[in-house]
């Protein structure tokens, strides 16, 4: 059975690796509930940060031209490049798991969902969504926030 969209890179990425992103995310959100006045350009920031998908395909994107390329030039056998990084890509694709994955995340490359989850935790923090954490504490509106933003 081919896993859910949401659940195919966590599922395939190392449990520390996760838990470091997740800590990550925290810091940050904990940070910005201490200080509220840079969260507008954090979200910014968010909307142009890459997630591991689109790094993914940037990565088979240039490797397979470059591959074609190759072959096109320097002869048929330099195709066997962009044939592989085919594959890799129909793996991801089914299985959300391919040879580049561990050090894309390693690297730090978050899911849509993971920048999503800081997404909308600081935009709870502004109030956006209502008043529903007004009078907590910076930290324990943080917590709040990262658990309603989880979900």
């Amino acid at each position: 059975m081919v896993p859910s969209s949401t659940e195919r890179v966590p599922r395939h990425t190392d449990p520390d690796v996760v838990h470091r992103i997740r800590r990550e995310t925290e810091r940050t959100v904990f940070y910005f509930a201490e200080h509220p006045e840079g969260i507008a350009l954090r979200l910014y920031e968010l909307d142009r940060e890459w997630d591991v998908e689109r790094a993914l395909e940037a990565n088979a994107g240039t490797i397979a031209f470059l591959g074609a390329l190759a072959a096109f030039i320097g002869g048929r056998r330099r195709a066997v490049l962009p044939m592989i990084v085919g594959g890799f890509l129909f793996q991801h694709a089914l299985q959300g798991w391919c040879p580049p994955l561990p050090v894309l995340r390693r690297l730090g490359f978050r899911t849509p969902r993971e920048i999503e989850t800081e997404r909308v935790a600081l935009k709870m923090l502004r109030g956006d969504f209502g008043d529903v954490l007004d009078g907590l504490p910076a930290r324990r509106r943080a917590e709040e926030a990262m658990r309603a933003a989880a979900r």
